[in-house]
């Protein structure tokens, strides 16, 4: 399943449909339909960029809004752009609105560590760290995680989870599928057998209810 940061990069490129740019830079996006159980909620866009200078640049924004009644139940708002140097996170910033609750996190790579910034608490976390950046199948390898919504630096446990086939948009793809849980996350994510490509993603939610990320194929 774990291909070089090189190759990864590369198949990520090739699924997304990556385009150059007058600059040279290359540029890849793609689109995950958002579902509660079978309702669409919404959508997460990324926006991927690999830099003539060798930096990898993710950019993404998620809008979900839950009904109820004909009345807005829950509203969710997030926006994320990182820098990547190999498969280590150089910066990020993360802005995230859950129904009213407004976070802001911020981070960069520094001579002693990487900085990270909530609000006025400062933290120093290791040289080379991740995200839960499941657009890149080698964060499944970390032993910890940061959380950029949270600002939390988790332990994070990652098991196989014994699938051959699923259906996304409709399509039928052979898939290799992982467990991923840490404190307050409990998250099935699948790539691509063929190509390492994200595929999809689900949750359990409060109440027993299911937040699905299927790729717009």
């Amino acid at each position: 399943m774990h291909a070089s940061p090189a190759i990864t990069a590369a198949l990520l490129l090739a699924a997304a449909g990556a385009v150059a740019t007058d600059g040279g830079d290359i540029e890849s996006s793609w689109t995950f339909n958002v579902y509660l159980d079978d309702s669409q909620i919404g959508y997460h866009e990324y926006r991927l960029i690999e830099q003539q200078d060798g930096l990898r640049r993710i950019e993404a924004n998620a809008r979900f809004d839950v009904r109820f009644l004909f009345i807005n139940a829950f509203r969710y708002r997030h926006e994320i752009e990182e820098t990547w140097s190999g498969n280590c996170l150089t910066e990020v910033q993360a802005r995230t609105d859950s129904n009213g609750k407004k976070t802001a996190v911020k981070g960069s790579l520094t001579e002693s560590g990487f900085l990270l910034e909530l609000g006025d608490d400062e933290r120093r976390l290791g040289d080379c760290i991740m995200t839960f950046a499941y657009w890149n199948p080698e964060f499944l390898k970390a032993d910890r995680l940061l959380n950029p919504q949270t600002g939390e630096f988790l332990d994070v446990d990652v098991q196989p989870v014994d699938t051959d086939r699923i259906v996304v948009d409709g399509k039928d793809f052979a898939a290799e599928c992982y467990r991923v849980t840490a404190r307050q996350v409990d998250v099935r994510v699948c790539y691509s057998a063929d190509d390492n490509r994200w595929l999809a993603l689900e949750s359990p939610t409060k109440g027993g209810r299911t937040l699905r990320y299927e790729l717009n194929t």
